[in-house]
């Protein structure tokens, strides 16, 4: 009996660590999340009843039943120094050539990747069990966070492998989530307590807590970005780390890429900026790091920070204004985005008189209302947003903000995503889809066709020439001419530009078709596996859930 007991709690805990790597490394949950914790209540109590088979790392024992003393500092075996950052473009450059110059005036591949605005960490696992976390400190000594990170859901108490290194330390960037960062200034201000400031606030005062059960409640998050102390790693480069980190079940830096000279890095700068816009934790920046470890040891340290890597950060910017009213509008996938529609302000050189609001959610977490005065905020190329209402200012008898039930465009019944935040107008055909499909496909990022631009765009749909990608294919210059302002020339050019464009390549067709969830990065990752778009077209489910970064969603 006692042999069984032990197989099956080990089968349990096993079974519970798999699931946590398809939930929230791979994106691909088996099962229910009901059903997770039933397996998880199971092992607690086949625990409770057999403790002579009880385990530090179990997945029962994330949090601590006993708060420590005091938070005990301990030595980095290699140091944690600090990222040399900038905010300009030309010392941007700078810092590669000299890398260039370094290496003989030869190109090097580097990782580029965002910049989490949270709190470095380390994580260290000896023959796959986690045993201690630091945080950064001073660079050579940081406080032992061991009994907080373990409560982190991403981050394994075991990591997923047979045959683990024997020391394996991670290094990355603890995290909170703006819809967690508004779930817990609600409680705290249920409670009587001051809210956070911001997540990155709020996620530095969680993780330095004495008692885990307080950081639990806070439910932190955390990305790997760099490697620490290792032995037993088979990575040359940082891209391979990170793959084998993922295969350990850790959480892996987002929205990285690795390019072959530094200007194609500097390029990928202006796309990540774009891709931040709407994900839900806080950006501050880009980091550029040079793939190869080789030529990082050849390089070296300052006495701050490595001489391999940089941080673009993006500077911020912040003005006081009113909400005027609130409209909505229509995206490419049918997503209904609330606008702010501002008393124009001067910010960061620019007149600022509108600003996305994002979502539903946005407008109800932050509590924003027509009439009320807004800090309105600015940070590198990212779309100006609202990011707090100064309610001090506010009159007693504003009302909230009704979202609409109906598309202000074809006025069907709006849905929201099962799982999600978004509220989505579900008529494909929706003529404010279509313009948005339309001018998205004629973006540099996509089919790249010039002369194709919104106003062009608007005049073809209302004129019924297109109602999709094809017909594009099918304009002749004749139809084009009789367009308004559309002279024989500039309509000839146009259907050349369009024709021209078959040979995109893969990839880039594949992002310009505004499938849900793929994007550039997506769309460029299941480019490279196929190959064409006659073997997408014939590949399975399970084909497609095989490749990385590709969840059982998209």
């Amino acid at each position: 009996m006692s042999k069984r007991t032990q197989q099956q709690i080990e089968q349990l805990r096993s079974d519970l660590l798999r699931h946590n790597k398809l939930y929230y490394i791979d994106a691909q949950p088996e099962i229910t999340d009901l059903e997770y914790d039933q397996l998880l209540k199971e092992l607690h109590r086949l625990e409770q009843l057999y403790p002579e088979y009880d385990s530090p790392e179990s997945p029962t024992k994330r949090v601590g039943e006993q708060p420590v003393d005091h938070l005990v500092t301990v030595d980095h075996r290699l140091p944690m120094l600090s990222i040399d950052n900038t905010y300009n473009l030309d010392e941007l450059r700078k810092f590669g050539q000299r890398t260039k110059d370094a290496f003989d005036g030869r190109e090097s591949e580097w990782a580029v990747e965002l910049k989490i605005d949270g709190v470095a960490a380390s994580v260290i696992y000896e023959n796959g069990v986690l045993v201690r976390a630091l945080t950064r400190g001073n660079g050579v000594q940081g406080d032992d966070i061991t009994h907080n990170i373990r409560t982190i859901a991403d981050v394994p108490l075991r990591l997923l492998s047979d045959n683990p290194p024997d020391v394996l330390e991670v290094r990355g960037e603890v995290y909170m989530t703006n819809h967690d960062l508004a779930q817990i200034n609600e409680r705290q201000i249920s409670r009587g307590d001051a809210s956070f400031k911001n997540a990155r606030n709020a996620t530095a005062g969680s993780i330095r807590q004495l008692d885990p059960r307080i950081c639990a409640e806070r439910r932190l998050r955390m990305f790997c970005h760099g490697i620490g102390y290792c032995e037993g790693i088979h990575s040359e480069t940082h891209m391979q780390f990170l793959d084998e980190i993922r295969s350990y079940g850790l959480p892996a830096s987002p929205f990285v890429d690795s390019f072959d000279s530094f200007e194609a890095a500097i390029a990928h700068c202006e796309f990540l900026t774009q891709e931040v816009q709407d994900i839900d934790f806080e950006v501050d920046g880009i980091v550029l790091k040079l793939n190869q470890f080789n030529q990082r040891d050849a390089l070296g340290n300052t006495a701050k920070s490595p001489r391999w890597i940089v941080a673009y950060k993006w500077e911020r910017y912040e003005a006081i204004t009113r909400l005027n009213n609130i409209t909505v509008q229509v995206g490419k996938t049918g997503a209904i985005t609330p606008v702010a529609e501002l008393e124009p302000v001067e910010l960061a050189g620019t007149t600022v008189s509108r600003s996305s609001l994002h979502n539903a959610d946005e407008i109800e977490r932050k509590d924003i209302r027509v009439g009320d005065v807004v800090v309105v905020e600015k940070a590198g190329k990212i779309i100006p947003r609202v990011v707090r209402v100064e309610k001090h200012e506010r009159k007693s008898n504003l009302p909230k903000f009704p979202f609409p039930t109906h598309c202000p465009e074809c006025d069907s019944a709006l849905v929201k995503d099962e799982g999600g935040v978004y509220i989505r107008c579900p008529n494909y055909l929706c003529p404010a889809q279509l313009r948005e499909r339309l001018r998205f496909y004629a973006t540099r990022n996509a089919m790249d066709i010039e002369g194709l631009g919104d106003k062009l765009v608007e005049q073809l749909v209302e004129a019924e020439l297109v109602s999709g990608y094809a017909d594009l294919y099918r304009l002749s210059s004749d139809q084009v001419a009789e367009l308004e302002r559309m002279g024989d020339k500039s309509s000839k050019n146009v259907v050349i530009n369009i024709q021209a464009s078959k040979t995109r390549g893969l990839a880039k067709v594949l992002n310009a078709l505004s499938i849900r969830h793929v994007g550039a990065q997506v769309a460029a990752t299941i480019a490279k596996h196929f190959g064409s778009l006659d073997a997408i077209r014939k590949a399975t489910l399970e084909e497609l859930s095989e490749i990385n970064e590709i969840g059982e969603v998209i």
